[in-house]
Parts: structure tokens; C-alpha cells; sequence
């Protein structure tokens, strides 16, 4: 009964084969240049309905702060939620890949920013060259709360970053499973609703250490090449990135396993929603599931082998929570067990 992360559980077995296959091959070019990658890129093309530039990572940390390194100067401001991840979990990583441009955190219920919320940051830098200029705005899909921004939701905030003059990013660390919960295109969730570059993430849904930072707005990925050779992250070995990402796209594998793990959150919400004394007050749009729990539940969840976490805050939903209770976290993957989830809720059905 694992609920840790989705990075607790390991390699889908056809990314893995797929890995294993590449290294029968005695020799290959070096530096991503090899064939595993092109192709890569080129499936990324097709999944995008585009050609897009493609850079492949080994972290999303490095994805994040590469990418918005190519739309922030020392001087800039990078807009995002303050509980984005970029903000609170990556150890300042865009302000170091860009020099010292400012993460500048807006509440929002969700964890979701609005094109008003947005609006209102904007309204604050009245001081000229003694503010930072505001240069981005990172969107985080799905939310470390496990919410989904709308299409219309995506497009709002675009078009006004973008009539702004800032380009905008999004953190797709579980971009497959926004998409699978949103039932669109990949094309219609990123460029095609304003976004300029997507952190597109595997890691988190099989793959073994595979990120990719991609650019609809393809004049940002002009000296990219050389920012990813200065932040680490061009691998020599580079075809085992390229293995993975051809194997994470081949036939779908990329979008079931996020159904799958969709799916197990959606169960996990929905049998916890009907034990006494449980509320899940944010339901379960992708593959997280926050439930406020009794205090007591909780230890003797516990006590039962459970692993999950216990989440710091969610705006006024943490406001909610009561002094016997707390607010946890569970996170369901795409290799999450059946009998996992049916065991959980019925430890909590028997202790509630």
C-alpha cells in the first residue's frame, strides 16, 4: 500500500526492453545524436501535430529551469502559483539556469492561477528597473494538487501573458495524465491554448530518468543546445534517453499507463469519499488524491503498512482542517495494484 509517489515504483517493462535493445547495439553516436533519438524527436512531432524543437533531459528540474532560462534574463520576473513546484521543490533551479531571474508566487485555490490572478501580479511591478521585469508565466498540468486546468482556463491566462509581451511555459511533469483526464490532444493542451515551451514528463508514468523540454515557440530553442551542454544535461550515452521516449510513445504506452493511473486514483477518491469521517474536498482530476483524515484513521492506516504523505497546505482547504484531522496525500502510478487500493479503503472503511 504504497502511495508515496509515483516515483516510488519502477520501469514500465517495454521502456525497460526497450533500454536493453539499445544496448545490444555494440556502438552509437554519441551526444544525441543517435538514431534512437531522431526518432524520438520525430514521434514528438507527430504527437504534437507539428514540428517542435526537442531537447531531451534526464530530471524535470533541469527541464523546468532550462527551459524558463531561455525566457528570463537575471532581471526578469518568472510568474507561477506559490505552491508550483518550481517554486517550492526545486532548490532554486530556475533562478540559478537563468542567472537570477524571480519566481514571484500568486495564491489560487488548486493550485490553479486565473488570468486574473495573473492580472493582479502584473499590477504590482509599478516601480520601473526597481522591480524585476516580468518576462513568464509557468503553468503547472497537472497541479501538485492533482487539479487540471480547462482548456479555456490554459488559453485565458495565455492570452493575456502573451498580450503582455511574456511567454508562457508549462510544467508537464504529469502532462499525460492532465491529458488523459482532459480527453484532448496534446496539440489542443499546449500550443494550440498559447503555450510557448513544455516541460513534457515520463519519469513520474514508467519511463526510468526521461524528460523533455519542448518548443512550439521554436526561436527559444536557438541556443538551447548549448544551455542543456552547461546545465549537465546532455548525457553521452544519449540514445538510452532516446530508447525510452520512443518506447514511452509507441503505441499509446504513454497515455495508458496514465489512465491506468488515473483510474486507481479515481477508485481510491471514491471509496474513501464514503468512509464516516473522510472528506476529499478536491476530488481526483488526475492521479492525486488529498483526503482530510481523522487524526486516529490516520495512525492506524499507519499502523496497517500504509505509506502516503502528509501534504503542508492547499489554501483554504488546509483552513478546513480540523485539530483532530490531517490532510493527506496519495498519489496513485501506473503500476499501482488493484488489490493495493481495495486493501486501503477497506483498512479505512474497518477503522473509520
Amino acid at each position: 500500500m504504497n502511495f508515496a509517489s509515483d516515483n516510488v515504483y519502477g520501469v514500465d517493462d517495454a521502456i525497460l526492453a526497450a533500454i536493453g535493445a539499445a544496448n545490444e547495439t555494440l556502438t552509437a553516436p554519441a551526444y544525441a545524436n543517435d538514431d534512437w533519438t531522431r526518432r524520438a524527436e520525430g514521434m514528438l512531432n507527430d504527437v504534437f501535430e507539428r514540428e517542435v524543437s526537442v531537447f531531451l533531459v534526464a530530471s524535470g528540474t533541469a527541464a523546468n529551469g532550462l527551459a524558463l532560462s531561455t525566457m528570463a534574463q537575471p532581471f526578469n520576473a518568472i510568474l507561477c502559483h506559490a505552491d508550483a513546484h518550481i517554486s517550492v521543490d526545486e532548490c532554486a533551479a530556475p533562478e540559478m539556469f537563468s542567472g537570477g531571474a524571480k519566481l514571484y508566487g500568486i495564491d489560487g485555490a488548486g493550485n490553479k492561477l486565473t488570468a486574473a490572478s495573473v492580472e493582479a501580479m502584473l499590477a504590482t511591478f509599478v516601480r520601473g528597473e526597481h522591480n524585476s521585469k516580468p518576462a513568464a508565466v509557468s503553468i503547472t498540468q497537472a497541479t501538485e494538487l492533482g487539479t487540471v486546468y480547462t482548456l479555456d482556463e490554459l488559453t485565458a491566462i495565455t492570452r493575456l501573458a502573451h498580450g503582455r509581451g511574456l511567454k508562457t511555459h508549462m510544467d508537464g511533469a504529469r502532462f499525460a495524465n492532465a491529458l488523459v483526464s482532459l480527453q484532448c490532444t496534446p496539440a489542443e493542451m499546449t500550443w494550440k491554448a498559447g503555450i510557448d515551451a513544455l516541460s513534457f514528463g515520463a519519469t513520474k508514468n514508467g519511463a526510468l530518468a526521461l524528460e523533455a523540454v519542448i518548443f512550439f515557440d521554436t526561436a527559444l530553442a536557438e541556443d538551447f543546445a548549448y544551455r542543456r551542454m552547461r546545465g549537465g544535461q546532455l548525457l553521452s550515452k544519449g540514445r538510452y534517453l532516446g530508447a525510452q521516449m520512443a518506447a514511452y510513445l509507441k503505441d499509446g504506452l504513454w497515455l495508458d499507463n496514465a489512465r491506468r493511473a488515473n483510474a486507481h486514483a479515481g477508485r481510491l477518491a471514491a471509496g474513501l469519499a464514503e468512509v464516516p469521517g473522510v472528506r476529499v474536498p478536491l476530488g481526483a482530476d488526475a492521479n492525486l488524491v488529498f483526503p482530510i483524515l481523522p487524526r486516529a484513521l490516520h495512525d492506524q492506516l499507519k499502523a496497517a503498512g500504509a505509506v502516503y504523505h502528509l501534504w503542508p497546505g492547499a489554501g483554504p482547504v488546509i483552513d478546513t482542517v480540523g485539530e483532530d484531522e490531517v490532510f493527506a496525500r496519495l498519489v496513485t502510478s501506473f503500476a499501482t495494484r488493484d488489490e493495493d487500493v481495495d486493501t486501503f479503503i477497506a483498512a479505512a472503511r474497518r477503522n473509520s
